[in-house]
């Protein structure tokens, strides 16, 4: 009895994971199709095992999408047939386009952007 009660459940996880990979490889299509018809990325952890996958457009544009781990981030690219660097940095850090917003946001004040915050 154990032992199905806990097929049950691994089967539902890995049909969850599935499913959430799947998700996420449709917004990397989307992506990809709405920059320039194709997209490379990189996978990377931020925390408590959700991994980011940083996406770059053929035409310079950036995003960024969360899986909660590092196998459905991978299953979601290779389903979307994602290139992945290793690194951001190098060849896919040149395509990066920033525009007007960016250089604003990180230089903040001192060109006239938005301030940060203060501190609470």
């Amino acid at each position: 009895m154990a032992d199905t009660t806990t097929q049950a459940a691994d089967t539902a996880l890995e049909s969850r994971a599935a499913r959430r990979a799947a998700r996420l490889a449709r917004q990397i299509t989307a992506f990809a199709t709405e920059h320039g018809g194709g997209a490379e990325g990189q996978l990377a952890h931020i925390a408590r095992g959700t991994v980011r996958i940083a996406l770059v457009g053929a035409n310079g544009e950036w995003g960024n999408l969360v899986a909660p781990s590092m196998e459905i981030a991978r299953k979601a690219a290779e389903l979307a047939g994602l290139t992945l660097h290793d690194d951001f940095d190098g060849e896919l850090a040149a395509k990066v386009r920033t525009g007007p917003y960016e250089w604003t946001r990180m230089a903040g004040m001192q060109v006239g952007g938005p301030a940060n915050p203060a501190a609470a």
